[in-house]
This record gives C-alpha cells, structure tokens and sequence, in this order.
C-alpha cells in the first residue's frame, strides 16, 4: 500500500542522547538500547471514519520516536498496518449504502491528507491486512499444526480460535487479572460467547466466510483474519520478533497487543514479541471521553478545514504527557496557536541568545520518555529571552528552527 509523502528533516550539530522509554510489560522508564537500525511497529487505523484527534496524538507520539532515534544517529525501520478488512468497516459501508472497498480507499486517503499535513514520517512499509491475506493464513497453518489453536466444531461456521493458554507468558504484557482480561475482551471485539471456543478468552484467528462478506480460500476453508494475527503476521514478516518498540494508544494494550505478541511468540518460541510495549493516552473533549458513540470527535480534516495550522494540532498534543489521558480544549488549541506564532516570531528574528544549551535540553527531554512539555518549556525560555531581551548570535534563530522542525515536527519558517 502507498504511504504518504516523505518530510525532510534537518540534521542538527552533534548528535542526541539514547532514548529511554516507559514499556507497558516491565511498568517502569527504560534505555531502549536500539541497534544501528531501530526497529518499531504501530498499529493502523481501521478506514471507517476520518482521522480524529486521539489518532493523531498515537502516531505524533510515534513520530516522536522516530525523530529522536534520527536525531541519535540510528536508521529506523518504521511498520504500519492499516486494517482494510473488519466488521466496523462493513457495517459502516452497509449504513450509508456504499462498497466496503470504496470506503476504506477514501478514508485512507484522507488519513494520508492528515499524516502529511501533520508532516508525521512515513512509515517504510504500509501494510493492508488485505495485502497480508497470504502471511496471515500461512501463521495459522502454523498455530494449527502446533496445537497453538483450532477449528471450532461447527458445520456452518468453523473458525479458527488461537488458545489463550498457548504461550506459558500469556499476560506479561498487560499484567492484568482474569477478570480485567474478561471484561476488555468483550469491550473491545472479543466474543467470549462464542460456542465451540476452549476458553472465552481464545482470539479469532480465521474467520470463516459469512454471506455479505469478503472472503479468501484457505486450508481451513474461506474466511478473513482475525484482528490480532493480521498485526502479528505483518511485524513478523517485515522486522522480524524482537523488535523494538510496538506502539499504539492504551485501548489496545488488551486484547490487542497481548494477543499480537502470543501470536508471535508461539510461532518463533521467543519469550518476547517485542522489546518494548509503549501506549498512549486517551484524548477526550471538554470533560468527557471522546468516542464515534457520543458524537464527539475532534477531526483532524475539519481543523484543517477550519484553518487551523497542524503545528498548533501538534504543540496543543505535545503540551500533556504522551501516556497521560488529557483533554482537547478551545483553550488548549488558543495557547498553542499562540505559541507557535511566539515561537516564529522568535525564529524571524536576525540574532537571538545562543541556542546550544536550549537545544541540548530539549534533546535531553525527549530522550527521557518523550517529555514534551519540558521540551516545550526550554522553547519557551529560550523564545522570551530572544523576543524581550535580544541576542548577538546570528545564527541562533535558524539552529532553534531546526531544531523544531527536526525533533518536534514543526516548522517555523
């Protein structure tokens, strides 16, 4: 599948300090300790509604990591899936009368449109679950053949259930008891109900055709794949187990990212699917949680439309924690609007105070665990001093430009 376009990034003097982040399995702030090419894999949107802001403050975290990794003087090897193929792109396709296909190819144009627009760096590879058909029913002949899961006992429909208990670790990664498990799993996607399953908690790995639906030959008869195996099988084939970081928003830390990695790690034996398990926070509106169901959502498109710079969508996101569920505000998107026009101002200027410590800093906050409101705040300092005071360094205001652009994504020019 066509990423969207690339964002060229200035390369600053020295080179920054190695990242550490917060990795949901071991609970605490860590050294990544990434190889010459840094490996990481987040998960796509499902193409049945447009861009909203919690989308986007997943895959700017993620850009974060990207950037910095850059920035430290590592390659980086960058996966995305987009899942082109799922219930809720049917039944939103059936609601307003029009093929799942066309959908799905309009939305992820318009995701495209927003990620270029929020100059997001693309990923190396964008992977359709469409396009992984092959790889998906491949790993299934694989979980069959060991036990790892199994055809349910119906006539009508056999799917293909993976066992929860086929990995000895199921759970390292969330951590989280029986009964937490149960009801995430019925929350988001899981059918504990189903009958003919072992456990309530065994994922669908292949589901068998139903009428209306697309569907693919396989072994185990026509179908489509499970939500959990198609990220699984896409990592695996494109950057292999032991990846760096797998990444997304902390609604998919159960079932998703748990699956994901048993899927993994059944097929390969290793212990760990990837390094690194890194989520985000929520974004809620006003107060209240953000979600399709309400209504509520915050559209990257419609700001957009509205005339709002993507650097301010991106300095409002950057001014609470990554992992910290927050709120969008009017207020929020006013501070950071007037932020970026302060931060502009500053860089317009002919001289300013030297930036090399501001610079530095900000380096040193995104290195440990992407805190971007202390990177914010060196800008800031930095930014009063140039506009209140002045400065004798004529090449202060483009390095601090530079910086900005090549470390948080925002171009001042």
């Amino acid at each position: 599948m066509q990423s969207w376009s690339d964002v060229a990034v200035p390369t600053l003097p020295g080179q920054g300090p190695p990242l550490r982040l917060h990795d949901t399995a071991d609970r605490q702030v860590r050294p990544v300790a990434a190889g010459e090419t840094a490996t990481m894999y987040v998960c796509g949107i499902t193409p049945y509604d447009a861009t909203h802001l919690g989308h986007a403050a997943t895959y700017l975290t993620f850009d974060l990591v990207n950037r910095v990794w850059r920035d430290a003087g590592h390659h980086v090897h960058y996966v995305q899936n987009i899942t082109d193929v799922d219930d809720p792109l049917f039944e939103r396709a059936e609601r307003d009368g029009v093929d799942w296909r066309d959908l799905g190819s309009r939305e992820i144009d318009l995701f495209r449109e927003d990620m270029a627009a929020l100059r997001v760096l693309p990923p190396r590879d964008y992977i359709g679950a469409v396009e992984s058909i092959g790889e998906v029913i491949e790993m299934v002949e694989k979980f069959v053949a060991s036990g790892a899961a199994y055809v349910v006992d119906d006539a009508e429909y056999p799917d293909v259930y993976f066992r929860v208990d086929a990995t000895e670790q199921f759970g390292y990664e969330s951590n989280y008891d029986h009964d937490t498990m149960a009801r995430l799993f019925a929350e988001r996607g899981g059918d504990p109900d189903r009958p003919g399953k072992h456990d309530p908690l065994d994922a669908l790995v292949w589901r068998a055709a139903r009428d209306g639906e697309p569907s693919w030959p396989s072994p185990f008869g026509p179908g489509r794949p499970g939500w959990h195996v198609e990220c699984s099988a896409i990592a695996l084939n494109r950057i292999g187990s032991g990846f760096d970081v797998q990444g997304g928003g902390s609604d998919l830390i159960f079932p998703h990212h748990e699956f994901s990695a048993a899927h993994g790690e059944s097929v390969t034996g290793d212990r760990r699917f990837a390094r690194f398990y890194v989520h985000t926070g929520m974004i809620g509106l006003d107060g209240e949680k953000m979600s399709k169901s309400r209504g509520n959502l915050v559209l990257v498109s419609a700001l957009r439309r509205d005339g709002v710079d993507p650097g301010a969508i991106r300095l409002a996101l950057f001014a609470g924690h990554y992992r910290q569920d927050r709120f969008w505000t009017a207020d929020l998107l006013a501070d950071a609007q007037a932020r970026l026009a302060r931060w502009r101002g500053a860089a317009s200027l002919s001289s300013a105070p030297a930036a090399e410590d501001t610079i530095a800093r900000v380096r040193q906050h995104l290195a440990d665990d992407l805190d971007t409101p202390k990177a914010l705040d060196a800008i800031d300092g930095w930014v009063t001093r140039a506009l209140e005071h002045g400065g004798s360094d004529a090449s202060a205001p483009a390095l601090v430009a530079d910086a900005v652009d090549a470390l948080l994504g925002v171009d001042l020019r």
